[in-house]
């Protein structure tokens, strides 16, 4: 059937419903996905004596079974989507997550906890710039390199002292708190300063002559440098030329002209002075701050962000348990779909094929195929059989033409229908069913969506089916059906009052995309089942229930999986088919 826009084909009418289809009674109203369930498995549909033959006696009206002598059993909308759930649940049976390094691993979903495998931080460490102190101020500051990260740590201070120490790095033993660069002072001790005084004073008597004075040639010895013996004594009438004379030889080692300032002794060290109060602990990240080893870190079901991984590489990880994506294979029948150009004489363009693959890869699939099959039913019967995906998604072919070869593949294959047939507009004709077992992978479930072929409609068959199926087999811990806490927990779409009103079907749910403005939802009147103008520029899918929706009333509203439109409303007039 085509997946293009068109709803020509017998059975695949959108608009009105027929009376086939309106004999199951009024469907339930807005959806809130936590329904329960009757049992929605039908079993495998009657096989047809010719096989595949391609048997054209199919006159079920609109909404009619999908073969000959089989009776439709549509199931209410909330129905379909708690039975997809629980095909996905199901289905998660016997998965085992995967080993992903952390560069392959970014939105994955985590398979279970994250405990942290050292402490965070894993030593104490400076969180800033400054100065590493001991006790309280003004301290003696040590000289010695600064200590810096990704280096050992310095020796223990000793109280009073302080060493400039960088952010990141191990702070010494004995440290009581880190004073900021900002917010500190360094001067000399008057000691040293004395010293340096003393220095200049050497410098400038060793580079002026002698005097003529005879006291001048008799300094104080504790006026000398430490280093300097007392000079011999020149004879005491000679005076002094500034030139070596006979009698005294020149010096051999003349003082520099620029002496290198004397090295002050422990007592001398510079003292540090904090410019405002310093607190025991201030500035140090003390280890195990923000997590100790074995802490569990995140939650299993995470999905896998930038800020996950980077937490994960600095709690100690190198690879992270991931769930499998769901495999995903998509198969776009009919004959009368182009791939490219214009569309003539009665061709179109294929709509899905480019539309479905990113779609379902949003919905959190690996896509690992879009082929075009056309409208061959032993092509199908190969390709469904044949496939290796968790989840083969077809596009139209669900309905009872001519051409629709969905339920005789099915059957023919060994499936069970799960879900045949929704009371929802567009998309009426949408299916589910589980494929059978490969004996070569007993524990692999497998399933298959039927999409109808019209776009609006094949979109409602995946927010219906194929995405409550895709999230319960993506979730981690996901139990068994039947079992505790087997019930389904599709996440309840938000409500939201409906701005202008909306016209609903007699007996089922209407799907209506819409756009949020001023805390309302605005219906997009561009909703015909061939149509892709409206949900183009839609935010979400309004859930209508039957018989429509006043001005000012809640409604229920899916999301799609992108961020919702900005911007002015989209002028759109009234069109429903």
């Amino acid at each position: 059937m085509a997946s293009g826009p068109t709803d020509g084909s017998p059975g695949s009418a959108e608009e009105p419903a027929g009376p086939a289809d309106e004999s199951a009674g009024p469907a339930a109203g807005p959806a809130d996905g936590l329904s329960g369930s009757t049992d929605e498995s039908v079993g495998p549909a009657p096989r047809p004596t010719d096989g595949l033959s391609g048997s054209t006696d199919k006159s079920a009206g609109p909404g009619g079974g999908p073969q000959a002598g089989h009776a439709h059993r549509a199931t209410g909308w909330p129905e379909a989507r708690a039975a997809a759930r629980r095909a996905g649940i199901v289905a998660r049976t016997g998965r085992e997550p995967l080993a992903l390094p952390l560069g392959r691993a970014l939105g994955q979903v985590l398979a279970g906890p994250l405990p942290a495998l050292a402490d965070l931080p894993s030593f104490d460490t400076s969180a800033m710039d400054g100065w590493a102190v001991a006790g309280p101020g003004p301290w003696r500051v040590r000289e010695e390199t600064a200590v810096l990260a990704g280096h050992a740590p310095a020796a223990a201070l000793a109280a009073g002292e302080a060493v400039r120490i960088a952010t990141g790095a191990p702070v010494p033993p004995g440290t009581t708190a880190v004073l900021r660069s900002e917010h500190s002072r360094t001067e000399r001790s008057r000691t040293e300063h004395s010293r340096t005084e003393h220095s200049r004073t050497e410098q400038a008597r060793t580079e002026q002559p002698r005097a003529a004075d005879p006291s001048a040639e008799h300094l104080p010895a504790e006026r000398l440098s430490p280093e300097q013996p007392p000079a011999e004594q020149p004879p005491a009438e000679q005076p002094s030329t500034g030139q070596p004379s006979a009698e005294r030889p020149a010096p051999a080692h003349p003082a520099p002209a620029h002496p290198a300032p004397a090295h002050p002794g422990p007592g001398a060290r510079p003292l540090l002075h904090a410019l405002r109060e310093v607190v025991d602990g201030q500035d140090i990240r003390p280890r195990g701050q923000e997590c100790r080893s074995g802490d569990d870190l995140l939650p299993a079901g995470t999905a896998v962000t930038p800020a996950v991984l980077g937490l994960a590489a600095a709690a100690g990880y190198d690879e992270l348990l991931v769930l499998p994506r769901p495999r995903v294979e998509i198969l776009v029948l009919g004959d009368e779909l182009l791939t490219s150009g214009l569309p003539r004489e009665g061709l179109i363009r294929d709509a899905l094929g480019p539309m479905l693959g990113p779609w379902l890869a949003a919905l959190g699939a690996d896509v690992l195929a879009t082929r075009r099959v056309g409208d061959d039913a032993e092509a199908l019967y190969a390709a469904v059989t044949g496939s290796t995906a968790d989840l083969v998604v077809t596009t139209g072919g669900t309905a009872a033409g001519p051409v629709d070869h969905v339920h005789r593949v099915l059957d023919k294959a060994g499936a069970t229908l799960l879900v045949d047939g929704v009371k929802v507009r567009p998309g009426h004709p949408m299916l589910l069913a589980r494929l059978g077992t490969d004996p070569a992978r007993p524990l692999h479930v497998r399933h298959l969506v039927g999409l109808p072929g019209n776009p609006l409609a094949a979109v409602s068959g995946l927010l219906t089916l194929a995405a409550p199926l895709l999230a319960a087999l993506a979730e981690p811990g996901a139990p068994a059906e039947g079992g505790a806490g087997s019930e389904p927990r599709t996440p309840v779409p938000y409500r939201v009052p409906v701005r202008d009103e909306v016209h609903g079907h007699p007996h089922d749910t209407r799907l209506v995309p819409v756009v949020r403005r001023g805390g309302s939802a605005v219906p997009l009147r561009y909703n015909g089942p061939a149509m892709l103008r409206g949900i183009a520029a839609a935010d979400g899918l309004a859930v209508v229930p039957p018989g429509g929706a006043r001005p000012g009333q809640e409604l229920d509203v899916l999301d799609l999986p992108w961020p919702p439109t900005a911007g002015a409303v989209p002028a759109q007039g009234a069109c429903f088919t």
